[in-house]
């Protein structure tokens, strides 16, 4: 399912999540311009996890590995992956940010993103492959959305081969069915011992992540009132 667009007008003008869409294309451009450099910028700016997992849960500390949690998710590994990122943003990133503020919707972001690195770092300690993308930061933003906006209608393109229909679904059944997927997709890359290069657990961890910084932020808002 590819979302187009949903039926929640903001009351506000979005631009910090246009800044980050902003940012993300930008070093994209960057990545692109460096050619076959990019492994170092990588090996530089990604979370690898078998040292940020030494870093975090095994109390050897070092500031390199813990700086990769922000910086990462600025980084893409192609056009289509960042694409699909910043299409989930600007459909669902806008009233996220219009009901947190501008400031605390900066915040809620970056916390997501470092939040849903750490859950797959924890599930793969071992590994060296890079971590890069905004997906892990983009899922907490869709956890919020899903608390924040249930009987929003999301306008979605269905590919079904030769046909391709659009409808509108209600966002709690379409992030609903998201999540699912993830969940899906962390099982069977459990069985393949295999991730085929996608941070599910990040996926899945952003999202609950996202939700329970939302639920967070809204009592306190509450308590303060």
């Amino acid at each position: 399912m590819i979302p187009l667009r949903d039926t929640v007008k903001s009351k506000t003008i979005p631009f910090v999540n246009y800044l980050l869409i902003g940012i993300c294309g930008v070093v994209y451009l960057y990545e692109v311009s460096l050619g076959d450099r990019i492994n170092t910028l990588f090996a530089s700016f990604a979370v690898i996890p078998v040292n940020v997992s030494t870093a975090v849960f095994h109390g050897n500390f070092s500031l390199q590995p813990i700086t990769t949690l922000f910086s990462s998710m600025f980084l893409h590994g192609g056009l289509f992956h960042l694409i699909g990122n910043m299409l989930y943003l600007y459909i669902f990133g806008d009233n996220v940010e219009d009901r947190l503020g501008h400031g605390m919707y900066l915040l809620f972001y970056i916390a997501s993103g470092i939040g849903a690195a750490l859950v797959e770092v924890y599930f793969h300690q071992e590994s060296g492959i890079p971590l890069i993308g905004a997906s892990g930061a983009i899922a907490g933003v869709l956890g919020a959305y899903f608390l924040l906006y249930p009987r929003a209608k999301v306008l979605t393109l269905i590919p079904l081969f030769v046909y391709f229909p659009v409808v509108e679904i209600y966002a709690f059944f379409f992030l609903g069915l998201w999540l699912v997927m993830q969940f899906l997709q962390v099982g069977m890359a459990a069985g393949a011992d295999a991730g085929g290069g996608v941070a599910w657990w990040a996926h899945a961890g952003g999202f609950i992540i996202g939700a329970m910084f939302l639920l967070i932020l809204l009592l306190f808002r509450r308590l303060r009132t």
